[in-house]
Order: structure tokens, then sequence, then C-alpha cells
């Protein structure tokens, strides 16, 4: 391969869309995979690179490995594969339905990306893989298969780097852990919600840099290990209590 190739899965984010207009400005040829192709093409036609749009099946892994494997071969492989697919969603009944779509695409979905590409980039003899995952994958949380999703996701990326590691390969795995920044939105933060093009310029610098795992933006570290070295009796403030009969 001449040139830099590099492929979104789940690129219909602003985040994704940042990410891909700044790769594109280096020159870095694309193959976006999105829900709905349609809604992408105008943003694609806007890059200064050859991009391609295509379909992503997230919740059928069979169809998703195909995709990959007919991309790859059409582009001659890969430098670069970045994973941005997420489902979250919260409702106190806690229906099985929601549970299960969750982890149909952040565990099953997410898995069948990484997997195949790893392969890929194993027969080809090097590569990156990124994940844009989550600091609420640290700790359970009120999203209780979103939280358990994205702590599968994290220790699936660090088992593909030893993997990597083992195998004697030049596979660099980096795990991007993102701030709560739905959350930062709601709240209306200014300290906790950088400008987009900032997260995207970090994300950009680690894995240029090929950092195992980073925090984005770097203020949300502290965050991070804040969470982990609360008590269960400090982090879990809800305290349930059965109301007396009257």
């Amino acid at each position: 391969m001449t040139q830099a190739n590099a492929i979104i899965v789940g690129a219909s984010s602003h985040l994704s869309k940042e990410i891909a207009r700044k790769l594109a400005a280096e020159k870095v040829a694309l193959t976006l995979f999105v829900q709905d192709p349609d809604s992408l093409k105008e943003f694609a036609s806007q890059l200064e690179t050859e991009v391609n749009v295509l379909p992503l099946n997230i919740e059928q892994p069979v169809e998703i490995i195909r995709q990959l494997e007919q991309e790859w071969q059409r582009i001659d492989g890969a430098h670069l594969v970045l994973i941005n697919t997420g489902l979250n969603g919260y409702n106190e009944t806690l229906p099985w339905q929601l549970e299960q779509d969750i982890i149909d695409v952040n565990v099953t979905g997410f898995t069948a990306i990484c997997n195949t590409t790893f392969r890929l980039m194993r027969e080809q003899g090097y590569g990156q893989i990124a994940a844009i995952n989550s600091i609420a994958g640290l700790r359970g949380g009120p999203s209780i298969a979103y939280h358990a999703s994205k702590a599968y996701a994290q220790n699936y990326l660090e088992g593909l780097s030893m993997h990597a590691q083992r195998l004697k390969l030049p596979i660099t795995i980096t795990d991007i852990q993102l701030g709560l920044l739905d959350k930062a939105a709601m709240q209306q933060s200014k300290l906790w919600l950088p400008p987009l093009a900032k997260v995207a310029d970090q994300i950009i610098a680690a894995m240029k840099k090929g950092k195992r795992k980073v925090y984005v933006t770097k203020r949300w570290r502290l965050v991070a290990w804040l969470t982990m070295m609360l008590p269960e009796f400090i982090y879990n403030t809800r305290h349930w209590k059965n109301k007396k009969k009257k």
C-alpha cells in the first residue's frame, strides 16, 4: 500500500465525522461504515480524499465479517481500523429487549469487528485497531448492560494487545477511554465538555503515538482514577429502603 487507508466502523456520529474530516485533510483514504449510507453521502463528497461509504449491519455479525473482508480485499488492506459503535439506554424496569440490544451491538457486534480486523491485520503483518470506549466500563452503573459491555470491550482490547505481543506482531491496540460527555452535555458543563475538534485531535494524536490506552479528554483521567478508588458504599449512593406500610 502506498497511500494510508483507514476504516471507520460507526462513522455517523459527530465525533466520527470530525475524525474522518481530519484524517481526510491528511490525505488518508477512508472507508466509512454506517447504518444509513445515504445520510453520509453529502458529507463524504466534501472530504479531501478518496471515500467509500458502506452499510453497517451491526446486529448481524456474520454480515459484518463478510463486509469487512470484502472491503479489505478491495482496498488491499488498511493501516487503521477505528471502531465507534455503541448503544446505550436506561429503563428502571430492566426490560430484556433493551439489554439484549445493547449486548448485540456492544458485545457481539464489537467482538466480530475486532476479531475479524485482528485476523486480517495478522495476515497483512501490521496495523492498528482503535476503539472509542468509555470510562463507564470502569464500574457498574444505572445502565447496567451498557456499563458491563464497556468493561467487556476494555478487557477484550487488552487481551488482543497481549495476543499481538505473544505472537510478536506489530499490531497496535488503542483503547480510547472517552469521558462521560453525554452527561456533561446534559449538565451543560463547560469544564467537562470540550470542543469536538479538541476531542478528535487528542484521539488522532493518541493513535499516531500508538498509545495502548488514553483518556479523552485528558482531564477525565482524574475522574477515572477517583471512580476506581471510591469504596462501594460511597460510589453507590443509592440507598434503597422498603417503604413502611401505613
